[in-house]
Parts: structure tokens; C-alpha cells; sequence
């Protein structure tokens, strides 16, 4: 060791630093208790969860969340080994979610779960029973014997397919007519405008009420319903970036050298748009899922025995919650995740891409 290392050594004793070897073996130490930390913790999860205290108690779902908790620490301290200490762990983990929510919603036709809406095929199954990691019905199954783990992936299939699909529409349509209307400003921006505020004026829940108690409730009711919803919301999104990058030096660059405005459109304009729209679009995908639920759990959307998280939750009403909680807990739980996953996503997308929040 030189004088020079030595002379380091005893300043950062003296400060009270760690020393180098300190700091090279933070990262691993780091990284051995994340792991011991999150297999404890999903090591409690399962038993708080998975019946090994006998039948489910207060004691058990304690010893679960607390699980859930110590899991979710060692997690992020693996992801601060293996990524960074700056690493947004509660980015990742939502993340992760929505990645496995999605993925078995689109597989779902070929997961090996039983029908989710055939009363007739599951006589034979228990009703109303208890959620068991461990057993044929992890998630328990409802009045009818149904199993929840089945319903809560094709609930989210028709939650996720209704939203996306609405969003899809409303970023398309709403986008483009924002667009044009931040950009050519005069007349053709006062009478969208005008329009516009006309449609956000009528309450969104009282047009979704009057859409579905005037026509056959259906998919394609709630798609024409949310759909109408998204249109206006977008229009004044894309109105509200376009008019601020049709200001930018090189929107008036590509005006003096004679661009169109066909052009200025789709080469300048949409592709600086574009991001904040669709960052944008996380936000509105989820507050139309809960839009969906709402209607759903009414009956006014999708009905049973088709699945859907909102007419599953409303299972749970007329004294059934207090006996039976998991009818509830099991797809409320997976609409909170949902929807909070989609709005934090959406809120760190547009932290990153909105030009409103960054400097010119």
C-alpha cells in the first residue's frame, strides 16, 4: 500500500467514510440481503396466504402483508444491486405487473384454467370457497363455484380490451383534430374549441348512464361510451402541446423554407406530440377501466356470468363481503394494482416526455 492510499484510508476514518473496500463490498452485501430478504418475505407471504396456519385469520393475512412488505424491501435491494442505487423500485415492481396482467390476458384462451362463466360445469365445485395457493383454486371460487383466479384474467381481458381499445380510438381521432386545431389556430380552433368544451361540460358518468340504459348493454355500448369520452380529452391535450411546439425555432424553420403544411404536420408536428399523448394515454386507459367497473358493477355493463372486475366486486354486496371477503378483496385488489400501475407509469412517461415540464 502507497502513502498515498494510506493517507486516503485514515481521512475517510477520520470523516467517518466508508473505505474503498467498504464500498465495493456495499453493493454485494446489498444485493445477499435483498435476496435473503425477499425469499423470507415471499416465504411468509405463502404461508400467510396458503393456509398453513389452518383456515384464514387476522393472524394469517398480518403475517402475509408483512411479508408482502419484507418481500417488496429485499426486492429493492436486489434491483439497487443489479441496476443502481438511484433504480425506482415502485416503477419496477408496477411495471411487473401490468407486464404479467397484460401477458395473461392475451394468453388467456390457452392457460389451463377452467371457464370462467360455465355455472352449468362447475356444480361439482365448492362454492364460496377460501383462497389457497396450494390448492385447484388459488383465488377461491365464488356462489356459484366459479374460480376466481379464471375470472380475474378474463375480467381483466375485457377491462384491458375495452380501455385499450377506447383509448386507441380516442388517440387517433381526438389527436389529430387537437392537432390540427393547434396548429391553424383562427376560426378552425375557436369552433373545436367550442365543441370540445360542450362535451366535457355533460357529465361523463351521466352519459355513460344514458348510453347504457338506452341501448343493449354490451361491449360495444361501453366502447361507443368510453370512447366518446377519450375523444375531447385528447383534442385538448394535443391542442394544448401542438400550439407550444408550433412556436419552436424549427417549426419556423421548416415554414420559411417553403414546407407545407401537410409537411410541418406529420414531419414537425405529430412526432413532438406524439409522446406526450401517449403518455397521456396511460392516465385516461386508467381511469376508463374504472369507468368500465363502475358501469359494470351497476349492471350496466358487462353482465353475468361474463367476468369483469366491476360485477365481480359487486358479488360481494348483500352480506356476503363480511362472510366471504376474497369475492371482493380478489379482484379489487387486481383493479387497485391495475389502475395504480397505469397511473404511475403514465405520470413518470409524462415527467419524461412532456415538453410542458421540460426546458426549452
Amino acid at each position: 500500500m502507497s502513502e498515498l492510499d494510506v493517507l486516503e484510508a485514515v481521512r475517510e476514518r477520520a470523516a467517518g467514510e466508508p473505505s474503498r473496500t467498504q464500498r465495493r463490498r456495499r453493493p454485494v452485501a446489498t444485493g445477499v440481503r435483498g435476496a435473503v430478504l425477499l425469499a423470507v418475505g415471499l416465504l411468509a407471504f405463502l404461508a400467510g396466504t396458503g393456509g398453513w396456519f389452518g383456515t384464514p385469520s387476522l393472524v394469517s393475512w398480518l403475517i402475509a402483508i408483512a411479508g408482502a412488505v419484507v418481500a417488496y424491501r429485499g426486492l429493492g435491494d436486489v434491483l439497487r444491486f443489479a441496476v443502481g442505487p438511484g433504480v425506482d423500485v415502485l416503477f419496477w415492481v408496477l411495471s411487473g405487473w401490468l407486464i404479467l396482467v397484460v401477458g395473461l390476458a392475451v394468453v388467456a384462451p390457452l392457460l389451463p384454467v377452467p371457464d370462467p362463466s360455465d355455472t352449468a360445469g362447475s356444480l361439482l365445485e365448492p362454492a364460496m370457497s377460501r383462497p389457497d395457493l396450494f390448492s385447484s383454486h388459488p383465488l377461491g371460487t365464488n356462489n356459484f363455484g366459479l374460480d376466481m383466479l379464471s375470472r380475474v384474467i378474463y375480467g381483466a381481458r375485457a377491462s384491458l380490451t375495452i380501455s385499450v381499445v377506447a383509448v386507441a380510438v380516442g388517440l387517433i381521432v381526438g389527436g389529430t383534430i387537437g392537432v390540427i386545431a393547434g396548429y391553424r389556430r383562427g376560426l378552425t380552433d375557436r369552433v373545436i374549441g367550442t365543441l370540445v368544451n360542450a362535451l366535457l361540460a355533460f357529465p361523463p358518468l351521466v352519459l355513460l348512464l344514458a348510453l347504457a340504459t338506452n341501448l343493449k348493454p354490451s361491449v360495444g355500448t361501453l366502447l361507443l361510451g368510453l370512447s366518446i369520452l377519450a375523444v375531447p380529452l385528447n383534442v385538448r391535450l394535443a391542442r394544448a402541446v401542438s400550439m407550444q411546439v408550433a412556436e419552436r425555432e424549427f417549426v419556423e424553420a421548416a415554414r420559411s423554407m417553403g414546407a407545407t403544411h401537410t409537411r410541418v404536420f406529420f414531419r414537425e408536428l405529430l412526432p413532438n406530440v406524439l409522446p406526450s399523448l401517449i403518455s397521456y394515454s396511460m392516465i385516461v386507459v386508467a381511469a376508463l377501466i374504472v369507468a368500465e367497473a363502475s358501469l359494470s358493477f351497476l349492471g350496466l355493463g358487462i353482465r353475468q356470468p361474463e367476468p369483469s372486475w366491476g360485477n365481480m366486486i359487486a358479488e360481494g354486496q348483500q352480506g356476503v363481503f363480511e362472510q366471504h371477503p376474497h369475492i371482493v378483496l380478489v379482484p379489487g385488489a387486481a383493479l387497485f394494482l391495475t389502475v395504480f400501475a397505469f397511473n404511475l407509469i403514465g405520470e413518470r412517461l409524462q415527467s419524461r416526455w412532456d415538453p410542458r415540464r421540460s426546458r426549452l
